[in-house]
């Protein structure tokens, strides 16, 4: 028999429960290695070391002249200009009293220790190439315009920590270093499955008590969003047998089932229904919205039952799942954190934790869009933040700082 609790638990423990029955897909064997482009969006199952330096050489930061500072006494100094140092060049030892034209990103010559930008030389442009010519540039301090071997990362040093989210400035890192791919996490396969009879797909005839089902669209784009692997089932009638032999069919194929709907008090809850006979607890969250909650196992697969109104299975995805998928695989991105200051009053249910939506503005105020109820779609997509009110917390008012997480 599934499990029913009446104590109301914290948002934070509920979120301990879902790291707990999701940390043992954290294994060896889900470790795969891909290349680098092919990781984007990934969490990094491994701690990265710096094979070399970066930069792996002492280069110039700007297009200028290499010179030696001790040649240029304070008030400048005319010295021979040899062969220039292109990009890519390996070049030859700087003699002293001369001065090589380089270009930005160029190894320094030895001997060289500072470069003058070009603009500041009298002629302030380069000779041909081959010709005789002195050039006048004023005192330069060892470093000048010089980017020292190692000054970003040296070999040897971490690179990236295991758990990082694999982005672009991440790959590009690795590929500086010279990896061409990178061990990460697999994607989790997720089934995702809408309950209730009352509930009909996009485009159909829409009868009398019937609603078009947005969870299962707006669950899987926020899943794939997050670099999940999902399959959805199509609306699941409210006859607990049809529902069950529904996930059994599809359980050995994923790692996690997710359902929406069905997990409340009331007489017709077919996801609690169906889970007779499985290690699956629901309990009231002290959240609003998506108060009622599923978790536990079918047939040994992890699962999450999500409330039915659509602002509330978000908004679970958004508390409960996305955090901790982050958390333990590395992928999807943390959500960003931000305070504000709110444009207006609001109230709180006392004892709960309230999710509102809002507007975050340039200038730092967050303004509420549509109220705290569950349903309202269009309010959730007029908005860019969570704004988050902590249990305990009855009313605030307007000015008053919030925390909010972008969307």
């Amino acid at each position: 028999m599934h499990r029913t609790q009446t104590r109301r638990v914290s948002v934070e423990e509920h979120r301990d429960k879902v790291r707990g029955l999701l940390a043992p897909l954290r294994t060896p064997d889900r470790v795969e290695r891909l290349p680098l482009l092919a990781a984007l969006g990934r969490g990094l199952a491994a701690g990265i070391t710096a094979p070399l330096d970066l930069p792996p050489f002492a280069n110039s930061q700007m297009d200028g002249f290499a010179l030696r500072s001790a040649d240029v006494p304070d008030g400048g100094a005319e010295l021979r200009v040899v062969a220039p140092v292109p990009a890519g060049a390996a070049p030859a030892e700087l003699a002293p009293g001369t001065a090589a034209p380089i270009m930005t990103g160029a190894m320094l010559p030895p001997g060289a220790d500072a470069v003058v930008p070009v603009e500041q030389a009298v002629p302030d442009s380069f000779p041909p190439p081959g010709q005789p010519a002195t050039v006048r540039l004023p005192a330069a301090p060892a470093g000048n315009f010089v980017r020292d071997a190692g000054s970003d990362l040296r070999a040897g040093e971490p690179a990236l920590a295991a758990g990082t989210f694999l982005g672009p400035a991440q790959l590009g890192l690795l590929a500086a270093l010279g990896f061409t791919e990178v061990p990460v996490h697999r994607a989790l396969a997720i089934l995702l499955v809408t309950t209730g009879d009352e509930v009909v797909e996009p485009g159909s005839p829409l009868g009398p008590g019937k609603i078009y089902d947005s969870n299962g669209t707006l669950l899987e784009a926020s899943m794939r969003q997050a670099g999940l692997a999902v399959t959805r089932t199509g609306i699941s009638t409210d006859r607990p047998e049809e529902l069950a032999a529904l996930l059994r069919r599809h359980a050995p194929a994923v790692d996690l089932i997710v359902t929406t709907g069905g997990v409340s008090k009331g007489a017709y809850e077919v996801v609690r229904q169906a889970m007779d006979g499985h290690d699956v607890e629901f309990a009231p969250v002290a959240m609003q919205p998506g108060g009622p909650q599923g978790i536990g196992s079918f047939d040994g697969v992890p699962v999450l039952g999500f409330p039915g109104n659509p602002v509330s299975c978000l908004v679970s995805f958004e508390m409960f799942l996305r955090p901790v998928l982050s958390e333990l695989f590395g992928s999807p991105a943390p959500r960003p954190v931000v305070r504000a200051r709110l444009a207006e009053p609001l109230a709180s249910p006392p004892g709960k934790h309230q999710v509102r939506r809002g507007t975050l503005g340039p200038d730092g105020t967050v303004r509420l869009e549509g109220g705290a109820g569950s349903h309202l779609v269009h309010a959730l997509a007029h908005s860019n933040v969570l704004i988050q009110v902590p249990e305990g917390t009855a009313a605030l008012a307007a000015g008053a700082e919030v925390e909010v997480w972008m969307l």
